[in-house]
């Protein structure tokens, strides 16, 4: 019964709010009939500027957020692109129409005004106005102010109230954009080159996930989306394209949580001559100094914990990071049973269907036993062949590959290998995929002859690195889940 009466309230709050429209047409003003409002300053300019603007003539545009008092003079709060600023409307300076129709209105709706600048009694800020005009009409209410939106839910689906409400969403979004401007300009000031590959693509590759499936109707295939940007890359790498790099949306159909959406936001670059450890250096270059210049420092606030992004970031190899906190040392073992015996003993199983090699033990044992305690930034190296189907292995031990994982607070935030280059090898370890995939592995991946023919050209030596965008965004703005750093995160359909 409550449900029904609230529905019964909303919707005669919303025909309140449509006779008001369409008083407003039988006189004349329809607000959705303006087609452009040029203004002059924006609420920003006129606080950080007040001693330069004060008596100034500025027009202004935005949304009103709050009014208080309904005498011969009503102060109102503007919302701009930039923040706010107070409103001082008075019925002898904007003129008897124009004070009644402000009155009438509503909080939501989308005004512009003209006036000059000034500061009140109580030293606040604000644009004496001498015109108001109605730009736009609002015909639902906004959330209540001291509340704000407080169901998740609701964020997430109706994100441009969120954005109106919530300033700490906008600064996210705000932050977000910096940083991958800040990407940018530090890759192009080493003379990458950005490019555009392919979202659609034959066959799955570059990463190990279970992939989208559409139909291309006048080519009659089916079509993967991409999972990663990885094999078109290196093959611009072969091309003589020597410095390169991709900001794109990724598509695996995995599992959602804090950490995974669906749809997903990475770089990635590559840079011939180059191996991992010039990975390793450009990535913590691009997050310390994104923290010392646009955050202002090195130490933030995440999950619970204090992280601290000052460089000189630690390094341990996979085994060592196991040994550290497992107690279990895979370089001990004389044979696979050994290793098999000592994952047990640490309540460590193989998932359904995975082999128990050497390798993909000690891959195991990291990823149930250790990654979880892993919270100041580390980058975890020498992972397992099995596991890294495109890095070069070591030189002094063939099981383990020239690659990392950065790792803070638990959490993925970078992978890079020194690439593969040998066609040979990389062939085999394609076959070891395809066999994966038909044992029934279905984020195994797949067999790509041109991939091969390319590297049969010759690629140089080349460091590559896949960079999270959401996962760094949530670190760098303190959020917990990705939904908050995604403007439109996938949904489930409301019935």
């Amino acid at each position: 019964m409550a449900e029904e009466i609230e529905a019964v309230e909303l919707s005669e709050i919303l025909q309140i709010r449509r006779d008001k429209l369409a008083k407003l047409r039988e006189g004349g003003a329809d607000p959705f009939e303006i087609k452009r409002f040029e203004r002059t300053a924006y609420s920003a300019d006129i606080r950080e500027s007040f001693e330069t603007m004060e008596n100034a003539d500025v027009t202004l545009a935005g949304r009103v957020m709050a009014r208080r008092g309904m005498g011969k003079a009503i102060f109102a709060d503007l919302a701009d692109d930039k923040g706010k600023i107070q409103l001082y409307i008075r019925k002898d300076d904007v003129g008897d129409d124009a004070f009644e129709a402000f009155k009438k209105g509503d909080i939501g709706d989308i005004i512009g005004v003209s006036g000059f600048v000034f500061k009140t009694k109580m030293g606040e800020i604000s644009v004496h106005c001498k015109s108001v005009t109605l730009l736009a009409k609002s015909l639902r209410p906004l959330p209540e102010k001291y509340h704000g939106l407080t169901d998740l839910e609701t964020k997430y689906r109706q994100r441009y109230l969120d954005l109106i409400m919530d300033e700490n969403t906008r600064r996210t979004f705000e932050t977000r954009s910096a940083f991958i401007r800040h990407i940018r300009r530090y890759l192009d000031a080493r003379g990458y080159m950005e490019v555009e590959t392919p979202v659609l693509n034959t066959i799955m590759g570059g990463a190990n996930a279970r992939p989208f499936v559409t139909h291309h109707n006048t080519l009659d295939i089916d079509l993967y989306m991409r999972i990663a940007t990885e094999l078109h890359l290196k093959r611009l790498i072969v091309g003589g394209i020597e410095r390169v790099y991709e900001i794109g949306r990724l598509f695996r159909n995995e599992g959602m949580d804090t950490k995974h959406n669906p749809e997903f936001t990475t770089i990635e670059f590559y840079e011939a001559y180059a191996d991992y450890t010039d990975m390793m250096r450009m990535f913590e270059e691009i997050i310390t100094s994104f923290a010392r210049d646009y955050l202002g420092a090195y130490e933030i606030a995440w999950q619970g914990e204090t992280i601290n992004l000052a460089p000189g970031w630690a390094k341990m190899t996979m085994a060592e990071a196991v040994k550290l906190h497992t107690g279990v040392d895979f370089y001990s073992f004389d044979s696979t049973e050994d290793a098999v015996k000592a994952a047990a003993s640490i309540g460590v199983k193989m998932p359904d269907g995975k082999s128990a090699s050497w390798g993909d033990l000690l891959y195991e044992c990291f990823d149930q036993r250790v990654e979880e305690k892993l919270i100041q930034p580390v980058f975890i190296t020498e992972h397992p062949v099995e596991v890294s189907p495109f890095a070069k292995k070591t030189a002094h031990d063939p099981r383990v590959t020239e690659r990392f994982e950065a790792f803070i607070c638990h959490s993925e935030m970078s992978n890079a290998f020194s690439e593969l280059n040998d066609p040979i090898d990389q062939r085999e370890r394609f076959l070891h995929q395809v066999a994966l995939r038909n044992a029934g592995d279905d984020e195994a991946g797949m067999m790509d002859e041109d991939f091969i023919a390319a590297l049969e050209y010759g690629m140089p030596p080349t460091g590559g690195i896949g960079i999270g965008i959401d996962r760094c965004v949530m670190l760098l703005t303190g959020n917990s889940s990705i939904r908050d750093v995604l403007l439109f995160p996938t949904m489930k359909p409301l019935d």
